[in-house]
């Protein structure tokens, strides 16, 4: 019982750590030529959007949205790296036994 209950916490512990490391992770998509640039962060949160250039507003919708989608993109593969390299979910399997 009590082994269970370190394990639960160990578990948790390595989940605030894999988290905070995460939230580092800073990705900036691009779109319109690189006239467009959305920034995001490893908790998903855009940090910044920068616009460049004389667009319609239809194209810099348009551009947003692929600039976020590109930062979306990126953001996984970053997020996929970083937990392997942190053990990624064989490090839960572990503790589990």
């Amino acid at each position: 019982m009590f082994n269970k209950i370190k394990q639960i916490k160990d578990m948790r512990s390595q989940a605030k750590i894999m988290q905070a490391a995460l939230a580092e992770v800073m990705v900036v998509g691009k779109a319109a030529g690189g006239d467009v640039m959305v920034t995001i962060d490893g908790n998903q949160q855009c940090q910044g959007v920068k616009i460049e250039g004389e667009m319609s507003n239809e194209k810099i919708a348009s551009a947003v949205k692929d600039a976020l989608n590109d930062a979306s993109k990126k953001l996984q593969r970053e997020m996929a790296a970083k937990m392997k390299d942190m053990g990624g979910l064989d490090a839960f399997k572990d503790m589990m036994g």
